[in-house]
């Protein structure tokens, strides 16, 4: 009697925590009340150790005092007139999201591959003259992860200010290697981001599975990097039956780099760093005849439902062409209802997906979303030779956004991401002409294929769909 009567109690607790809890989407409550009510006790210590969106109360209030105190921007906004009306909009949602106005004077290069982006940023590295800052969510001590450690020894050899940021988490390995003693011990200033410490008392005090999921450099103010890249060779070992792992990242310059900066700013001194806001004085040049950009940042201390407010209201501002690449895909009602309103109002819209995920439940979730997509006219691909992993949006030739939010629940309540929208014709064109690369090397995906699905496969894909929002 004791023991029903402590179940009762249990689930009752969990279940109104459940549904008082702000800022959830009906979805991701009747989720957890599917797992709670099906898993006794299993299922309210799941809900206690990855069922929050909580960083914890130090680290929150750490976080805000530290924005609070840093610079505001120096750059000038874009001229609404050299912009379209569109276009306006959506600076105007990525700005309510993270503060970044559009700034124009940007110019950006895009990289060949992962091994040539870490060659250039090892190179900007080498000529840095005053500071580096890098950010990354994995990085392993391999081909790439070593050159990079290597060129921010010699910079901080030369007395060049060095600080890297990791996960805690993603880039566990790294933390606990011989190489992060030896940038430690050469000079360069390392701190880990959201460390997890005790699991049980991390229960505590927040959710354990919260992560920094940027990839940011940023050098003398002057140039920064943002894609999608982790700091690792393409063979990516700890999952090397997956590789090779196809990644974009863009080089950017102009007043953009300071809103980079800005972010890793508050990732570093909210993650107990030296106060570096002193930097934020400094604004780099702006470029001649070049493009607007905007920096939009978001996270669990963020806007609830930020990142798919700002994935919805791209989809929705295009008219003619819209392209996505994103390896993983476990999208809100939102989002999904955008992606398929746009295909049957005659937009061309075209998904290119992994065929074989790293995440096995994703995945799936991700196939159990084909059929809706397939019926309202998405033409829909799988890429074949190893995980795309670039996250990517083209939109009517004019509009892009690349970087480390992926098209999942995680990126859109869980993770740190930082991404950069585009407003220009030519870097737009080069990243669309580098999706339709990845085109030949993907299948179609179509819906007399997914109309052949057996029941098993389809209960395997809508039980992990009901499970979409906890993933």
């Amino acid at each position: 009697m004791l023991a029903l009567l402590l179940h009762i109690a249990v689930t009752l607790l969990v279940t109104a925590h459940i549904l008082l809890r702000r800022h959830r989407q009906p979805e991701t409550r009747a989720a957890w009340l599917l797992v709670v009510m099906v898993l006794p006790y299993v299922g309210a210590l799941a809900y206690l150790l990855v069922g929050q969106s909580n960083i914890g109360l130090a680290r929150a209030r750490m976080m805000r005092q530290v924005i609070a105190r840093l610079p505001l921007a120096p750059n000038r906004p874009a001229d609404p007139q050299g912009l379209a009306q569109d276009a306006r909009a959506l600076a105007t949602v990525g700005q309510s999201i993270s503060g970044y106005p559009a700034v124009s004077g940007n110019r950006a290069r895009l990289m060949a591959g992962s091994d040539a982006a870490i060659a250039s940023m090892v190179a900007d590295i080498d000529a840095a003259q005053n500071h580096v800052h890098l950010c990354f969510y994995i990085w392993l001590d391999d081909g790439n992860g070593r050159a990079m450690a290597k060129a921010l020894i010699r910079a901080a050899h030369r007395g060049v200010v060095c600080r890297a940021l990791v996960d805690d988490l993603g880039s566990r390995h790294l933390i606990r290697s011989a190489l992060w003693q030896e940038m430690a011990a050469e000079g360069v200033k390392l701190r880990r981001a959201l460390p997890v410490g005790n699991p049980i008392l991390r229960m505590l005090n927040g959710r354990i599975d919260l992560r920094n999921h940027r990839k940011i450099l940023v050098v003398d103010t002057a140039v920064t990097y943002c894609g999608s890249q982790n700091c690792a060779d393409p063979a990516f070992l700890p999952k090397a039956r997956f590789a090779p792992w196809v990644d974009v990242m863009m080089r950017f310059e102009g007043p953009v780099v300071w809103q980079n900066q800005h972010l890793f700013a508050s990732d570093w001194m909210g993650n107990g760093g030296d106060d570096i806001s002193a930097l934020l004085h400094q604004s780099p040049p702006v470029c001649d005849g070049g493009f607007v950009a905007q920096v939009v940042a978001t996270g669990p201390t963020y806007r609830a439902a930020a990142m798919p407010e700002l994935f919805a209201s791209l989809i929705y501002a295009a008219q003619h062409e819209l392209f996505i690449t994103t390896p993983y895909y476990v999208p809100t009602q939102m989002i999904q209802a955008a992606i398929c309103g746009a295909a049957t109002r005659g937009v061309a819209v075209t998904m290119i997906l992994p065929a074989r995920n790293d995440d096995f439940a994703v995945g799936a979730a991700s196939r159990s979303h084909y059929e809706s997509l397939l019926e309202a006219g998405v033409r829909l691909y799988e890429f074949r030779p190893g995980l795309l992993h670039a996250k990517t949006l083209t939109l009517d030739g004019d509009l892009a956004l690349i970087g480390s939010a992926n098209m999942d629940r995680r990126s859109f309540e869980l993770n740190y991401e930082n991404n950069i929208l585009i407003s220009d014709q030519g870097v737009t064109a080069g990243l669309r002409a580098r999706q339709e690369e990845w085109l030949p090397q993907s299948r179609p995906v179509t819906l007399e294929e997914v109309g052949k699905w057996g029941i098993g496969r389809r209960l395997a894909y809508n039980t992990l769909a009901i499970l979409g929002p906890l993933l």
